[in-house]
């Protein structure tokens, strides 16, 4: 997830005194009802024969990740190329069920998870656990694509087709109507529930409002700070925001979809192009850059902690990251046009390896190798994300002030759609119900962009962590079936039963 690790490296500040004023008297109202919840959720545990802390609900991700890719053989490996060829369209037949291409899903799942955390996460995890961190992060990106393979395959099996064609799918369809299946109606549907109302609060906070109120704090910034058009006009910008926003969510899926595939390759290309350019530029100091994120991972030369502390750092920022285990990419891949829904597992493959082991690495290593990570230094989060890439392009800190707001766009539209079939799972699924919740939805970007409610966001993280421990839970009664599934598409792909679509 892309709020909680930028939190370190960006500062909130309220737009006027009147609008701090309002900020404080909500947090002071909130704060004793949800920080009992918020400490549960993100308290820490001590590991086993070390005298380290370490989140439990990372641990949680990590260890099912490592699961679920032993249980299925090493998949996240096995199927890689198969995944490629899926997202070329090589198996895509355009009047199979669904609503968006294997493309378009991916794009969309895509733009909920890259963004803000690769900027400004990865420089805060390896400022506190050293180079070594990036090892760790790499690792636990690699065994995440096993988890998102479980839930992605699981999305489309249990979606629900409706008669217009469009589709519900999703943690709280396979947790109700697969736990049916094996025998648990009552646990399924609590947890279907459960995990909507914590889907609904994660998309109205950590994936709307936070990410309306960094977009505007970066525009602040660099059309003058304090001397900014907007810098007490929060509401505005907010408005602006919501007015774009609304536009593309009140087409559903296909218009989100249609603006994902064009903003997340844009992003990618921008964002890696540069880190290719400094790293070219550098390319002397890329093997010694290697060296220390080796050595740090294996010799306790992390900032803090030694090698535990690399190895936590690392695992924190993936789970983070990627939302593997979370849930959120299985709404998004349930749309898809397939009617084999083991296909979509592996295109989901791809998510992980993409926002973590490319595009994270790519910012562990310009800050490594401009010599920004070194003792002593002050700068973290963001800050040294910008500093790295400005020391070799003096002019990329704009450039990544473009990016951050256009990660908060897509962050926001691919939310919208998660909160919005969390919300119609919940109160039904009608046009009113949707208009409701978008509209909805459109206010509190505005809400966001004006005010700094760090107990009501801090409470949506830790609703998204909380979809985590209700989905990994179904995760592990439910992949016996996904196992099953996957041996017999690969049986039938190996024979040519599924064989390429030629048009």
């Amino acid at each position: 997830m892309k709020r909680i690790m930028t939190t370190a490296g960006l500062s909130l500040f309220a737009s006027s005194a009147s609008a701090a004023g309002i900020d404080d008297a909500i947090n002071e109202i909130v704060a004793p009802i949800v920080n009992p919840f918020v400490g549960m959720i993100f308290s820490t545990i001590p590991l086993p024969f070390t005298d380290t802390q370490a989140p439990w609900i990372v641990l949680w991700l990590v260890v099912a990740a490592i699961i679920f890719t032993l249980y299925l053989g090493f998949i996240n490996f096995r199927g890689f190329a198969h995944a490629i060829r899926l997202v070329k369209g090589d198996y895509t037949d355009p009047n199979e069920p669904g609503e968006v291409s294997h493309f378009q899903a991916l794009a969309t799942a895509l733009s909920g998870t890259v963004g803000l955390g690769n900027i400004a996460g990865v420089a805060v995890a390896i400022s506190i656990g050293g180079a070594g961190a990036t090892f760790w992060m790499i690792l636990a990106g690699l065994l995440g694509m096993s988890t998102k393979f479980v839930e992605c395959a699981l999305g489309v099996k249990y979606r629900t087709t409706h008669p217009d064609g469009s589709v519900s799918g999703g943690p709280m369809y396979y947790l109700s109507k697969g736990l049916t299946n094996r025998g648990n109606p009552a646990l399924g549907r609590t947890l279907a529930v459960l995990f909507s109302v914590c889907a609904v609060g994660g998309a109205l906070g950590g994936g709307n409002m936070f990410q309306a109120n960094q977009a505007f704090k970066q525009v602040v910034g660099v059309t003058g700070g304090d001397m900014s058009f907007f810098a007490d006009k929060g509401w505005l910008f907010g408005l602006i925001m919501a007015v774009i926003v609304g536009v593309v969510i009140i087409g559903g899926i296909k218009s989100i979809a249609k603006v994902t595939e064009k903003v997340v390759p844009l992003m990618a290309v921008v964002y890696v192009g540069a880190a290719l350019i400094i790293i070219l530029l550098n390319l002397n100091h890329v093997g010694d850059a290697f060296a220390a994120i080796f050595n740090g991972a294996f010799t306790g030369e992390g900032v803090a902690g030694g090698i535990i502390g690399a190895m936590i750092q690392g695992f924190k920022r993936a789970a983070f990251s990627n939302e593997a285990g979370v849930g959120s990419a299985a709404i998004a891949h349930a749309a898809v046009k397939t009617k084999e829904h083991m296909s979509e597992g592996f295109v989901s493959l791809l998510e992980p390896f993409i926002d973590t082991v490319v595009i994270c690495t790519m910012t562990a290593l310009v800050i490594i190798i401009t010599g920004q990570l070194h003792e002593g230094q002050t700068l973290t989060g963001v800050e040294l994300t910008s500093a790295a890439f400005g020391s070799a392009i003096s002019w990329f800190p704009l450039i990544l002030a473009i990016a951050v707001v256009l990660f908060a766009f897509s962050t926001m539209i691919s939310w919208s759609y998660y909160g919005l079939k969390a919300w119609t799972y919940l109160f039904g699924e009608s046009k009113r119900a949707e208009m409701i919740f978008k509209i909805m939805f459109c206010c509190f970007v505005v809400i966001g962009a004006s005010m700094n409610l760090g107990p009501v966001i801090d409470f949506s993280d830790a609703m998204i962590f909380a979809m985590a421990l209700i989905n990994i839970i179904g995760l592990y009664r439910l992949v016996p079936e996904i196992k099953v599934d996957m041996q017999d598409y690969l049986a039938r792909l190996d024979s040519g039963a599924i064989a390429r679509y030629n048009g």
